[in-house]
Order: C-alpha cells, then sequence, then structure tokens
C-alpha cells in the first residue's frame, strides 16, 4: 500500500472541500472499485434486460450467471491474493522491482488454468446452453485478471490514471447495454459480451499503467510460489474471509428459499437481495480504513519500525511505541463509530428506500435485511482489526480469526436451513460476524501489549531453507519456463 499511502497523505494535505472530497473519492475508487463495478453492471443490466423486454426466465438466468461467473473468480483469487501482497511489498521493499511484473503473469497462469478446470468443469454440466456458458468463463477468466491486476496496482501512485481507467469502463459497458437495447438484439448473450467488454477493456488499461510503472521485467514467473510456504497462513486467511463473507449465501441455494433457474443454476431471490443492499453498508468503513491506517496511523507505524531497524534508543522507541498504539486506539474507535451510524442509518431509512427500489420485497427479506446490515457492520470492524493484525505480523491471530469467522457462518447458515425458523435466516453470517469481531479485538489488543517481544524475540537468527510443496512446484515450473525459452534473466529491457 505504499503508493497509495504516498498519494493519500499528499491529497490530504491540501486545503478545501474539493480536495478533500477528491481524497476520499480517489481512495474510494482503488479501494472499491471493483466491487463497485461488479454491483452496478449487475443492476445495471439486470435494469437494461428488464427494459429491453427480455422474459422473466431470461433475465433470472442472466443474473445468475453474472453471479456465478463473479464467484468463481472470487473463489479462485482469493487465496492468491494476500501472498501476491506480501510478495509485491517485499520486492518493492528490497528494491528488485524487477520481479514484480513476471510474478504478475506467473500468477495469472496459475489463476486461469484453476479457474478453467473448475468453472469449465461445472459449466460443461450445468445446462446453461454451450454460447452462454462459453461466455460466462470467458467473463470469469476476465474478472480474474482485473482483481489480480488491482493488487499491484496498489503500488502505483497515478489516482486520475486509475480512476479514468474504471469510468471509461463503466460507462463503455452501461452504453454497450443501452445499445443493444436500440438494436433490438437484447439477450443472455449480447449482455454477457457487454460485461465482458467493460472488464476487458479495465484491464487492458490497468496492464498498461503497471507496465509503465515497472517497466523492467527479469527473472521467474513463478518465485511467489514460494510465498506460499514461507506465509501458508496468509493463503489460509484469505480463503477463510472469502468463505465467511459470501459462503452463507451460497449456501442458501441449498435451503427453502432457493428457486431452480435452469439446470445446475440455483438463486435465492428472497436471499440475495437483501444481502445485496446489506452490503453497501460496510463501505463506509472499507474506504475509512484505508484513509485512517494509511494517512495517519502509518507514518507512527513507519517510525516505530525504523527505531528498531536504525538502533534506536530504548526511550525513544518506547515513546514510539505509545505514540502509535494510541493513534491505533483513536483511529480505530473513530472507525467503529462511523460504522455503527451507519448501520442504524440503514436499519432505520433502509426498509423504506428498499421498499421502493424492489416492490412487493416480502416481510421476510426485511427481517433478513436487518440482520444482515449488523452482520455487516460486526465484520466491517473486525475485518479492519484483522488487518492492522497482519501490519504487525500477527499472522497466527488473522488465521485463527478468519477461520472462526467463516466456520461459525457457513455453519450457523447450514443448521438454519435444516433445523432452524425461516425468520430467523441471516442470523448465521450474523453470529459469525461478532465471534470475529470478538476475537480480533481480543488478539490485537493481546498482541499489541507485547510487540517488542514479538519483533525480537521471535525472529529467525538464520533464514530458513526454501523447502516446501510450492517450492518444489515453483523450481520445477522455472526449469519448464527456461526450457522453452523464457528463461530468468530474459525480459523487457529498461524504457
Amino acid at each position: 500500500m505504499a503508493g497509495i499511502g504516498f498519494s493519500l497523505r499528499r491529497l490530504f494535505q491540501k486545503k478545501g472541500i474539493l480536495n478533500l472530497c477528491k481524497a476520499y473519492g480517489y481512495s474510494g475508487i482503488v479501494t472499491i472499485g471493483p466491487t463497485f463495478l461488479g454491483i452496478f453492471l449487475l443492476v445495471g443490466v439486470s435494469f437494461v434486460a428488464r427494459v429491453g423486454g427480455m422474459a422473466e426466465h431470461e433475465q433470472e438466468l442472466l443474473s445468475c450467471m453474472l453471479t456465478y461467473s463473479l464467484l468463481a473468480a472470487l473463489f479462485v483469487t482469493t487465496w492468491f491474493n494476500m501472498v501476491l501482497t506480501r510478495f509485491v511489498s517485499d520486492m518493492i521493499y528490497e528494491q528488485r522491482e524487477e520481479k514484480v511484473m513476471p510474478s504478475f503473469f506467473g500468477a495469472l497462469a496459475v489463476e486461469l488454468v484453476l479457474c478453467f478446470a473448475l468453472y469449465g468443469g461445472f459449466l460443461l454440466f450445468a445446462g446453461g446452453g454451450a454460447v452462454p456458458s462459453v461466455l460466462c468463463l470467458w467473463l470469469a477468466l476476465v474478472l480474474i485478471v482485473v482483481w489480480t491486476e488491482m493488487i499491484y496496482m496498489t503500488a502505483l501512485r497515478d489516482f486520475q490514471a486509475i480512476v479514468l481507467a474504471f469510468a471509461i469502463s463503466l460507462m463503455l459497458g452501461f452504453l454497450l447495454a443501452l445499445l443493444t437495447v436500440f438494436l433490438g438484439i437484447v439477450s443472455t448473450e449480447s449482455l454477457l459480451l457487454c460485461v465482458i467488454a467493460a472488464y476487458g477493456l479495465l484491464a487492458v488499461r490497468y496492464l498498461k499503467l503497471m507496465l509503465d510503472y515497472f517497466p523492467r521485467s527479469e527473472g521467474s514467473h513463478f518465485s511467489f510460489l514460494r510465498w506460499f510456504d514461507k506465509y501458508p497462513s496468509l493463503a489460509l486467511s484469505g480463503g477463510m474471509i472469502r468463505l465467511g463473507l459470501f459462503g452463507h449465501i451460497v449456501v442458501m441455494y441449498f435451503g427453502p428459499l432457493r428457486v431452480q433457474i435452469q439446470g445446475l443454476f440455483y438463486g435465492a431471490p428472497a436471499y440475495d437481495v437483501p444481502a445485496l443492499l446489506a452490503f453497501f453498508s460496510l463501505l463506509v468503513t472499507t474506504v475509512g480504513f484505508v484513509v485512517s491506517m494509511e494517512v495517519n496511523f502509518y507514518p507512527k507505524y513507519s517510525n516505530y519500525y525504523a527505531l528498531f531497524n536504525d538502533r534506536g534508543a530504548i526511550r525513544d522507541i518506547r515513546l514510539a511505541e505509545k505514540e502509535m498504539l494510541d493513534m491505533l486506539r483513536r483511529e480505530s474507535v473513530y472507525l467503529g463509530c462511523k460504522q455503527v451510524f451507519t448501520t442504524i442509518l440503514f436499519i432505520v431509512l433502509g426498509p423504506p428506500v428498499v421498499t421502493y427500489l424492489v416492490p412487493g420485497i416480502s416481510s421476510l427479506s426485511m427481517m433478513i435485511y436487518k440482520f444482515l446490515c449488523v452482520g455487516y457492520g460486526a465484520y466491517a470492524i473486525a475485518n479492519s482489526l484483522m488487518l492492522i493484525e497482519l501490519y504487525f505480523e500477527d499472522y497466527a491471530g488473522a488465521l485463527v480469526g478468519s477461520a472462526a469467522f467463516a466456520l461459525v457462518s457457513t455453519g450457523v447458515s447450514i443448521w438454519q436451513i435444516r433445523y432452524g425458523n425461516p425468520q430467523f435466516l441471516g442470523t448465521g453470517f450474523f453470529a459469525g460476524a461478532i465471534c470475529f469481531y470478538f476475537f480480533a479485538l481480543a488478539r490485537l489488543d493481546w498482541y499489541s501489549r507485547r510487540l517488542p517481544y514479538f519483533l525480537l524475540s521471535r525472529q529467525n537468527l538464520v533464514p530458513g531453507l526454501e523447502r516446501g510443496l510450492f517450492a518444489a512446484l515453483s523450481r520445477r515450473l522455472d526449469l519448464r519456463q527456461e526450457a522453452r525459452g523464457i528463461g530468468a534473466g530474459k525480459g523487457r529491457a529498461p524504457r
């Protein structure tokens, strides 16, 4: 996040309400842009399909295909995100930036093969039709490219270029969808192509920005795999977080609210709609966390660690630790207050707005909406606390917290659809988020009181040997890469 933090601090130093709005807008696009793009296109394409006169069954099938493609891409990338983030930050810190772009292409190669095998196998038997199935797979592959690029985009400092690419892609997708209405060719296939075109343009533009920022490309494409052996808890933490965040939605496709759209495509509109609307309640905290941590907390954090590296005096180290932890507490409390206020706002003002946006929504869906609003609020705060644990390299604590969140959220949701009262659907995610929050809060408090011990006493004095399944896989892929003439050391010349 070094690039984002530097740029945000520069933006927030400027005075005036317009500069403040610009800073929050830029940080919002970079942090939640892809999520917002996915939701906007999903809602926008559904609106265009309805205006274009598509049959209700076709509209439901289109929505289901888009959702499945989003979930498939998310499932594949989630196991790589945190490890790739750590690898990229390590390479930038060690001033070996020429290894950044090879890791991107290597990660894509692995992710795309996994998606093709897993999601392609599902689509083969899903019964959605040959052409729509191919387009669904294509969309999932493009989504993987964009979401992987976003990991690397956080190192860039060109906010305007990032926002411009996002805005153009968003408008392109929507305008192409409207064009299908005017031409009278509205169909599942044409609208899927519109979404693919929007994400495809975004992927190409982001790749251009990355190549401009990292012009040199040397070394192995698969050396990042060794980081899976060095930090296995990071990969598992990322997977558990996404399982807890979206697992309860997938579980509902097997419960009493499920509706079979076609073949293996199922949905649960009575649960999906309130989940989507309640999800917006956590976006304020997501953006606020990046701003507060990178602008206010990170300078204190950086100063504290610099004193250890530069052999600072003990008194200076203790003073820096106190200042850092005081700043952390203030920002965490402020972040929590904003989320509580946002959650209350969504619960109080949300029902009439939801009723207006979704005419005929059931009382059951409104009850689910309220449970999920509280759950997403608790998750937003807990996730922020977990990310702070990762700042302090408490990988074990992050893994235990995220695993508890995933197991409770998914497990209670499964129990609910089998034995529980349908009136309380949504409490599974609520329970998981509450457990996640209390564990993350207690763990961070316990860990922060022992920071000097964890910084000094638990460091490896001798570098460990690179052993493990992923190190062996990396070596094998490197040999294959060299055999094909793309060997390490061959890359693009500096510009």
